[in-house]
């Protein structure tokens, strides 16, 4: 469905966000039709099935038209809006008579010649200056820039009376606006008040709770009537997590699509099994300790675990590899770019350590970090999503002590670590209490057997109970 106002404008259609994605949803619009926009302004937030994006306009001037509603699937080419160029509103912002079309407004000084520079800073297939990766997302918070409800670049805010309220994720407002709760009301559980998806799922099934209630047969007093349950929205069963007669429904798009797509995939092209050991990583504790103490920066558990899985890979090269299924052929690949499984609230993610075999623990350390980060933010880029060859998933943080993960297609195995814990165990010949792990592969029987399966697996389990062992092979 489109927005327009009277005039005309040039095209901007949404762009190739890069790494084969063919649409994204939009989630959020920043500009209404007869804002005035600047070159490279973010004017829609838009989810694919890798990352949220705000995608930028190349063109500056005035919105003549907008299509598209939020939460709409939108395919890679199709329109997004028109931009009169060279015009904008007096003042910078509609009269009082609504939307204004191009025709309607004054040129701005300057606006020709932002327009003739192009765009620095844009997305696939727009611009000139050859930039090919997707806008990186910029939060930001606090009362910064603010005019008449407005924030930086003309994103509009959600306020409460006595202030804004506490939101970041457009997921989250998108979720409380489809199911009629008004955010203003709320109390957030996260920090300084945040409104989390939590909190909104759980005003949901205390509403659905209290309509239940309402509709249980008892004594009603004639002078009081009965409550009337809430009315059921009219795309109850179609939204993102809408509640519908037979249950809470929640679309398979977005990341929770993506990830559902590739499992299923996963499971009916590869033949995986599972092996696994117990190993004491108590000396691998004991070390990164004393490596932590040194003055240097601190080393991270899951960057010794990836130098190992590296080490370990340069051994074991058959499961860095991928099967071309047309060709009949594996493809062994000469560069380990290390995928981690990072949970998030969008779900769950792989984040990609390019290089990975050629990065010390320090420098691991401070990929995992920068990319933990971004992943918790949803500021993650496509194409560090993209692109792995070996997957490191440490579900040791959820409790739990083993797994069988399903391997992320098109790759051939998945190394699994489960929670260190003391347990009893034989060290040197008398019983301990000692910090004890098991470790999983899960690999693709296609690329090689158990026997180097289970050699890679004992290599790591090795490096863990007796970390000199790394040291002999680096």
């Amino acid at each position: 469905m489109a927005h327009a106002s009277d005039g005309h404008g040039r095209e901007f259609r949404l762009p190739d966000l890069g790494e084969g994605l063919t649409g994204a949803e939009i989630v959020r619009w920043m500009v209404e039709v007869g804002d005035a926009v600047t070159v490279d302004q973010p004017v829609v937030e838009v989810e694919t099935a890798k990352a949220m994006v705000e995608v930028p306009c190349p063109y500056a001037g005035v919105v003549t038209a907008r299509f598209g509603e939020e939460g709409t699937e939108m395919p890679v080419g199709s329109p997004l809006l028109t931009v009169a160029e060279g015009a904008s509103d007096a003042g910078g912002s509609r009269g009082a008579s609504g939307a204004s079309g191009a025709g309607d407004a004054g040129g701005t000084e300057g606006s020709d010649e932002r327009a003739d520079e192009g765009s620095g800073n844009v997305l696939v297939g727009y611009g000139t200056a050859g930039v090919t990766s997707p806008r990186r997302r910029v939060r930001v918070t606090g009362d910064v820039g603010r005019v008449n409800g407005r924030g930086p670049a003309g994103v509009r805010t959600e306020e409460r009376a006595d202030g804004p309220v506490p939101v970041i994720s457009p997921l989250v407002r998108r979720l409380a606006r489809q199911n009629g709760l008004d955010l203003r009301e709320m109390t957030g559980s996260g920090p300084d008040g945040l409104i989390l998806r939590a909190d909104v799922e759980y005003e949901l099934r205390a509403a659905a709770a209290r309509i239940a209630d309402a509709t249980v047969p008892g004594p009603v007093d004639a002078a009081v009537p009965a409550p009337v349950p809430a009315p059921v929205p009219a795309d109850a069963g179609r939204g993102a997590g809408v509640l519908a007669a037979d249950g809470h429904r929640v679309p398979l798009k977005g990341v929770r699509g993506a990830v559902a797509d590739k499992l299923s995939r996963s499971r009916r092209e590869i033949p995986e099994v599972t092996v696994w050991v117990d190993a004491d990583a108590t000396e691998l504790m004991r070390a990164r300790t004393t490596m932590n103490t040194a003055g240097r920066p601190k080393i991270s558990l899951l960057a010794l675990l990836a130098r190992i899985c590296t080490a370990a890979l340069a051994r074991h090269p058959e499961l860095n590899s991928t099967v071309d299924t047309e060709a009949r052929e594996i493809v062994r690949l000469d560069r380990v770019h290390l995928g981690f499984a990072a949970q998030t609230d969008r779900g769950l993610v792989v984040p990609v350590v390019r290089d990975a075999h050629g990065r010390d623990a320090e420098s691991l350390t401070a990929e995992f970090a920068r990319l933990t980060e971004a992943a918790r933010t949803g500021t993650l880029n496509p194409s560090e999503l993209t692109g792995g060859t070996f997957t490191l998933n440490n579900y040791g943080v959820f409790g739990v002590d083993g797994s069988t993960p399903i391997i992320n297609h098109p790759e051939a195995a998945m190394l699994g670590v489960g929670r260190i814990a003391p347990k009893p165990w034989v060290h040197e010949g008398e019983l301990a209490v000692r910090q004890v792990v098991q470790l999983s592969l899960t690999f693709d029987h296609r690329v090689c057997d158990g026997g180097t399966a289970g050699g890679f697996l004992r290599y790591v389990a090795d490096c863990v109970e007796q970390p000199a062992v790394l040291l002999r092979t680096l």
